[in-house]
């Protein structure tokens, strides 16, 4: 439990206007409140949090929540409708909900109370959580350690005739017995063509030889992610394959060298976009440059030219460049980073030399 997270979250709602948020994204309940009932499925979980006071918890009653001084807990069982407590509870005319909330609970909750003006109000602890504090950024450069070593046994376990599902199989084990044992991992890899599409879903496909491998991959370690991306050769590189990555490998390098306090997320996106542009490959680069990470994989804001939002110390993303040829083969060099007071650290380590496994 950390009151100085509710703080910081209600000073950003009275700043923003607003009277109450209503927060039913799990993580971010859990970075409130520390709180977090698995299997909650299509009952209503949610925290009001007031402009000033106690936040309090909506829950159902087949969830026993731990009493604390630091918010209130409102039980309602299957026989009730579950947005009433909330209803009741809500004062002032301006709430905001977060992007997770069903509509069925919030269209309940328009309906019941008209006089109040709804609106998406994620950004609030969005921005909240983007700024990590020390014990964050220490469960985060945790994380990556761990996937740093995972990473390093990718090129020891590649097997001709393996399947992209075995290899992940093996990669879920390595993460279960160096990182968390509770929050076994999905990692993607992708074999030869696979490799083009940059969310490809794992196969039976197996290795051949002068196959591009990459593995897409990271663990939520007791609370906080990892993500890294790696492109391994298998047998053989081509003088093709070595060109692309190494326009991936000095487009990730230009993109952290543009990392600065008061360098807005799309200049980090345009450093890497026009220097793969300008070696012919632009078309190939087929999605944003990252993303915000912590206590969920992908968090706000994205890391795009879209975005001009100024980037602040304690703000963790990912730096992925790509290139993708359709059919052929993909190449993705992905790290996490922390931006810091002067520029940032590499919280990820596993090495971008060429690797080609013999």
């Amino acid at each position: 439990m950390n009151p100085e997270r509710i703080k910081k979250v209600q000073k950003l709602i009275a700043d923003n206007g607003y009277d109450v948020i209503i927060c039913t994204d799990m993580s971010s309940i859990s970075y409130l409140i520390d709180v977090a009932p698995s299997h909650m499925m299509e009952r209503l979980f949610a925290l009001a949090v007031p402009r000033s006071g106690k936040p309090k918890l909506f829950v159902n009653s087949l969830y026993r929540i731990p009493e604390s001084e630091n918010y209130d807990v409102e039980y309602h069982s299957d026989d009730d409708i579950p947005t009433s407590g909330l209803a009741g509870y809500i004062s002032g005319t301006k709430v905001g909900v977060d992007k997770f909330m069903m509509a069925k609970f919030l269209l309940a909750l328009m309906d019941e109370r008209k006089d109040v003006e709804f609106s998406i109000g994620s950004f609030i602890i969005d921005e909240a959580r983007m700024i990590k504090d020390k014990d964050e950024i220490e469960a985060m450069r945790y994380a990556s350690r761990v996937n740093d070593m995972v990473f390093a046994l990718i090129p020891g376990m590649l097997e001709e005739g393996m399947t992209e599902t075995e290899l992940a199989d093996k990669l879920a084990r390595e993460y279960v017995r160096l990182g968390d044992p509770d929050n076994p991992p999905e990692p993607l890899v992708c074999f030869g063509e696979g490799s083009a599409e940059p969310h490809h879903t794992n196969s039976n496909r197996k290795l051949r030889s002068g196959d591009v491998v990459l593995v897409d991959s990271g663990q939520r370690t007791f609370g906080y992610f990892s993500d890294t991306t790696r492109t391994f050769f298998f047998r053989s590189i081509t003088e093709e394959q070595e060109k692309v990555y190494r326009i991936v490998r000095e487009a990730n390098r230009l993109a952290r060298e543009a990392i600065r306090p008061g360098a807005r997320f799309c200049d980090i996106d345009r450093a890497a976009r026009d220097y793969i542009a300008s070696q012919g490959y632009g078309e190939f680069f087929t999605h944003r440059l990252g993303h915000c990470i912590g206590r969920d994989d992908h968090e706000e804001p994205s890391v795009a030219l879209n975005n001009d939002a100024v980037i602040r110390p304690g703000t963790c993303f990912s730096v992925e460049p790509g290139i993708y040829l359709h059919g052929r083969f993909g190449v993705r060099v992905e790290d996490v980073i922390l931006v810091t007071e002067y520029g940032y650290e590499q919280l990820v380590h596993a090495s971008k030399d060429i690797i080609v496994v013999k």
